[in-house]
């Protein structure tokens, strides 16, 4: 079978054939039909993510097929048994473990669910990471509720997208940042009431002005503009990160979070009782993932070097 590996630290992956994986014990083999990147995957090509294993098949998103049925696949493998935080054990599917950028994957069918009927194979492939991390921060976390208003930065990778997607389908209205002009118009488009440039610094004042304030931030970047996000938190606000790609937090004023009595609090992805929910969230709200673009899985290299690039809005899929 097919199968994209990774091949050394700041090399583009490879396409190799492989044997056919085995099924072993609890597990099933599942024909891949899509498959969906993530930024994980740009960063275990640059030797950025821990336990990297060089020649190992990539790829945390799937849809595909077992008995006829398809399905996707929760990649948060061994979350364990608390609902707070995840075990020592826990890993995201692709690297170390086989993932999904092949013709089939060996997993356990506990990881499988069966995919919402409403949507195509390549839209079913890009909703599992993307959308349980979003879902967790949001809804799990932050407890987003009808009627609040919900500020996402970052807008137009997968997880700030799928975040939106989530909150409005809740009821809430959104706010977006972005440096790009047209994926703040685009985001109007999908139903933001309004969107800022993060580098004006003039952005939280503006925000104000229209908004009076956000009751939940989802933040996927940390680094120098936390701050700004305290700023425009109302009093019981509550902030959720998933990601630190702007790097740490070095200057928080602590009188204005505990001033205002906000919530800040950290998600990683999301257990198996939040993968479920979010896939029942997304059926009873018709909730359908952006594609950015689809691209056959022998041309993977354009996928990675637009996910590089970071001018993408909404997820890359790969067709098998």
């Amino acid at each position: 079978m097919r199968a994209v590996t990774v091949a050394g630290k700041d090399m583009l992956p490879v396409l190799e054939n492989k044997d056919l994986p085995v099924a072993g014990l609890d597990e099933v083999v599942l024909q891949l039909h899509a498959s969906a990147m993530n930024h994980r995957d740009v960063w275990i090509t640059k030797g950025l993510y821990p336990g990297i294993r060089y020649g190992c098949t990539m790829g945390s998103d799937g849809c595909g097929t077992y008995l006829g049925q398809e399905y996707i696949i929760n990649p948060g493998l061994g979350w364990g048994d608390s609902e707070q935080a995840q075990s020592s054990s826990f890993r995201v599917l692709g690297v170390p473990d086989e993932g999904t950028f092949a013709d089939n994957i060996a997993i356990d069918r506990k990881y499988l669910h069966p995919k919402p009927d409403h949507l195509s194979v390549h839209q079913a492939a890009a909703l599992p990471l993307a959308g349980v991390t979003a879902y967790r921060a949001l809804l799990s976390r932050a407890r987003a509720t009808a009627g609040e208003k919900v500020l996402i930065t970052g807008i137009g990778g997968g997880v700030a997208l799928m975040a939106m997607q989530f909150a409005l389908a809740q009821g809430c209205a959104v706010f977006v940042t972005s440096s790009d002009p047209d994926k703040i118009h685009k985001a109007k488009n999908m139903g933001a009431s309004e969107g800022y440039n993060y580098k004006d610094p003039d952005w939280p004042k503006k925000l104000a002005a229209d908004a009076g304030g956000v009751d939940v931030v989802i933040d996927g970047a940390c680094g120098a503009g936390f701050s700004s996000l305290v700023k425009v938190c109302n009093p019981g606000g509550r902030i959720a990160f998933y990601g630190a790609t702007a790097g740490p937090v070095d200057s928080l004023n602590p009188q204005a979070v505990f001033w205002k009595q906000l919530s800040i609090l950290g998600s990683t992805m999301g257990s198996e009782s939040d993968f479920a929910l979010m896939v029942d969230f997304v059926a009873k709200h018709r909730v359908t993932p952006v594609i950015d673009e689809v691209v056959p899985l022998d041309n993977f290299e354009s996928g990675f070097r637009r996910m590089a690039a970071g001018s993408q809005f909404g997820k890359i899929v790969f067709s098998h």
